[in-house]
């Protein structure tokens, strides 16, 4: 697959011959849509002046309005579904005519069709597949028109929120008759020593033309300065004309960069077919990363060598206030976010994502579980892919594998979460059986696991269903988990879904066989609310909220898992509830504490005398708390990782705490204060320039201050923002759960005292300036600069 970052390969001259190297266009812009199942949509004068122009991607559902009686229900976040059309008119240009187009979807929300000039191409039923199709037979001189409906309507469909639309990026392709087939090149490393590392390439090739052509592979790899670091070629080959056949190559780098955790060193390939007299008939890039990966059954997960316990969250791919349709520049926050506190590891919950949601992991060095699916045959909702597995299930797998599989961010494939279809024992071999083979056929590289649902209830460990795993996963109840690699110590076995009590970490901190766990989850994400209710629109059982504002435990998990020093002091305002042995879905799903358990501020309801429980969360060896000043004594880290505790007169001021290294030597620090009354509006920019694209948003900080600046937790004054000059509003969110205001709107309550305001540069030059003000306090204001 060519990426999407290559705008255009250059043509090239080889022996005066001339190049077809294959071009790569965005197809974002200068769409226009309409609501409602609209007849004659799909025809080049289908359209009338009622359409909203747009640019893509474009989640419409986002717009809301919420409404508890949404055909989604509180799954979907109470947002509106149903049947949307998006056209665009294009002209070819002189360099694309005579050539192969393709158009290349990387998601349309939902039952997707697609039509060139009136003439239907392509559908798709799986709102998360990607897909590619040729579109040159339809097209003309002139104007073409291509038009897509994306068709929600069939509720309920999803059990969290899944947006509506054309929400993902567009491509349009032109190669030559011979070119590199759909996702058709595959990069691996298949021996890595310590200044060498063997570079295998295979790329699957389509000849469209009339006679039979001969060509082999020329490769250039570049690594992460950019510059060249090898060269070779592959074999010549016939490729039998209207055939798809494999071309391969094989060279070496020298004293290659490892890709490892945290460490997103990366090489590109390219890829030339080159003909016998020297054109090159298609030129493919191909990014990739040098590691070894490994699970093994007696000591968990390997990189590079090392044994690392893989410490993980599951996410949902939307983006919060932006919906499904995700700046890359929210998803980059995130992500560097959860690594602060530790994250090493992300599960896609529980479908595919985006290509370039991959692209920042193996940027960052982020290890990755690619997941496929979420129910097989069985249905979780009443309106789910369960209608469409049986037909469409080994396509979306295999198109899936092969996308994704040179990302090498990717470690393993989980072909389904919770499946249902498992009390059934003869079907759920068979389907797990054919998946798992697409994968070994498509990447052979890597494991396949799958989050097995109460294996021990439905029987899986004793009628050898876990077993045909390469890696056996599960969700929740850890020790029944530690108990199946004990009976069978030749299971490789990984927590695919865990619940955050430190009983589910310990299970697997202390257990080696152990490869690591993914908690559930890494953020707050939309819908999945069902069970909650009215008002709810938000699932809050991430470590940090929907605007990335990490919980208290959050920073509890950083001190289990971050390698900085870590100490944060928090109120406990309620007792703790064990839910490690309840039943699936921990933290969601189950009645929860009432109150919020831990708060990280120095503020609490009662101003008289009392006493306060302070929890300190911390990696350092010793801590010390003070009161104003004043130390109330040291303690050491707790061997179980529990809190440290202490009971503490309450009186206003500051209670901070710092935190030693075995040396004595202060490593870390933090602080509360106690609050008075709101006065002002204090804003935060996370970014000085922004440029106006889809990806690049500007984040300001938005905090409700007393006179001495502190956040005042408790806050919730009504809000309003403006943004004037070269930019406008995106989004303005809080992280509430319970908050059903649209995210398009200007106003909003404070909660906790805090909010979010997302702006996006309509210019590439002059000022873009953001006013908070609030009722009965003093506004605020940032300024940041739009740039190219």
């Amino acid at each position: 697959m060519l990426k999407r970052y290559t705008v255009a390969v250059a043509a090239l001259m080889m022996a005066a011959t001339h190049a077809m190297a294959a071009e790569t266009v965005d197809f974002d812009a200068n769409w226009t849509f309409a609501k409602g199942d609209i007849e004659g949509a799909e025809t080049v004068k289908g359209a009338n002046a009622d359409w909203q122009k747009v640019n893509l991607p474009h989640d419409w559902a986002i717009a809301g309005p919420f409404d508890k009686n949404a055909a989604a229900t509180g799954s979907g976040g109470w947002l509106p579904t149903g049947v949307a059309w998006y056209r665009k008119t294009f002209t070819l240009t002189p360099d694309q005519k005579g050539k192969r187009v393709f158009v290349e979807f990387d998601g349309v929300m939902e039952r997707s069709g697609v039509w060139i000039n009136g003439m239907h191409v392509g559908h798709r039923p799986n709102g998360y597949a990607s897909f590619r199709y040729e579109i040159t037979d339809h097209l003309k001189d002139g104007d073409n028109v291509i038009a897509v409906r994306a068709d929600t309507s069939a509720q309920p469909a999803s059990r969290w929120y899944a947006g509506g639309g054309v929400y993902r990026h567009v491509r349009l392709i032109t190669s030559g008759d011979v070119h590199v087939d759909t996702w058709g090149s595959y990069v691996t490393t298949p021996a890595i020593e310590a200044n060498r590392a063997t570079v295998k390439i295979e790329s699957a090739i389509l000849n469209q033309s009339k006679p039979d052509r001969t060509a082999h592979l020329d490769i250039t790899l570049k690594g992460p300065d950019g510059k060249v670091a090898g060269t070779f070629r592959g074999a010549t080959m016939t490729l039998p004309a209207g055939r798809s056949v494999k071309l391969n190559a094989e060279g070496t780098l020298d004293n290659p960069k490892r890709w490892d955790i945290g460490q997103g060193n990366l090489y590109t390939a390219e890829i030339k077919v080159v003909a016998d007299n020297g054109e090159v008939l298609d030129t493919d890039h191909q990014t990739f990363g040098v590691r070894q990966i490994e699970f093994r059954a007696d000591s968990g997960f390997w990189i590079n060598g090392k044994n690392v316990k893989l410490k993980g969250t599951a996410i949902h791919a939307d983006g919060g206030a932006f919906g499904m349709a995700v700046p890359l520049s929210f998803y980059e926050r995130r992500l560097k976010g959860l690594q602060a506190l530790g994250v090493n590891a992300i599960r896609t919950a529980h479908h595919p994502f985006s290509p370039e949601f991959l692209d920042l992991c193996d940027r960052l060095g982020i290890v990755v579980m690619n997941e496929a699916f979420d129910m097989w045959t069985v249905a979780k909702s009443p309106k789910d892919y369960h209608l469409f597995f049986t037909d469409w299930s080994s396509l979306d797998a295999r198109d899936f594998a092969k996308r994704d599989r040179n990302h090498a961010s990717v470690v393993i494939w989980s072909i389904g979460n919770e499946i249902h279809d498992t009390p059934y024992p003869i079907v759920a071999k068979s389907i797990l059986t054919r998946l798992q083979n697409i994968f070994h056929e498509e990447d052979p590289s890597r494991p396949v696991t799958m989050a097995l649902f109460r294996p021990n209830t439905s029987g899986d460990y004793q009628n050898g269903l876990a077993d045909l795993l390469d890696v056996v996963g599960q969700n929740y109840r850890e020790n029944e988990l530690t108990q199946a690699s004990k009976d069978k110590p030749t299971r490789k076995i990984i927590g695919t879904e865990n619940g955050k009590n430190r009983s589910n970490w310990l299970a697997v901190r202390d257990y080696k066989p152990y490869a690591g766990m993914f908690l559930w989850t890494g953020a707050d994400y939309l819908g999945e609310a069902d069970r909650a209710g009215w008002p709810f629109i938000s699932n809050p059982s991430g470590l940090v909220d929907r605007t990335d504002v990490v919980k208290p435990i959050g920073w509890e998990r950083a001190s289990w898992w971050a390698d900085r020093p870590v100490v944060k002091i928090g109120r406990r305002v309620t007792e703790v509830i064990d839910t490690s042995e309840l039943p699936t879905m921990v933290g969601i799903a189950m009645p929860q504490p009432k109150g919020p358990g831990v708060l990280n501020d120095w503020t609490p309801d009662k101003a008289d005398a009392h006493s306060e429980k302070v929890e300190i969360v911390a990696n350092t060896p010793t801590v010390e708390l003070f009161l104003n000043g004043k130390s109330l004594g040291k303690k050491p880290k707790n061997a179980d990782d529990s809190a440290i505790k202490y009971d503490v007169p309450f009186t206003a001021g500051t209670i901070s705490v710092v935190g030693y290294d075995a040396a004595g030597k202060v490593v870390a620090k933090d602080e509360l204060k106690t609050a008075g009354a709101p006065v002002a509006v204090k804003l935060v920019s996370e970014q000085t320039a922004i440029a106006p694209t889809f990806d690049d948003i500007g984040y300001v900080r938005v905090e409700v201050v007393d006179k001495n600046g502190v956040r005042v937790p408790n806050a919730a004054q009504k809000l309003t923002v403006s943004v004037e000059g070269a930019g406008s509003l995106a989004a303005f969110d809080n992280g509430s759960p319970t908050d059903s205001t649209v995210f398009s709107s200007t106003t909003r309550n404070a909660w906790n005292g805090r909010a979010l305001v997302m702006v996006r540069a309509t210019q590439t030059t002059g000022k873009i300036k953001v006013t908070v003000s609030g009722e009965g306090i003093k506004p605020a204001s940032v300024t940041l600069d739009a740039k190219k």
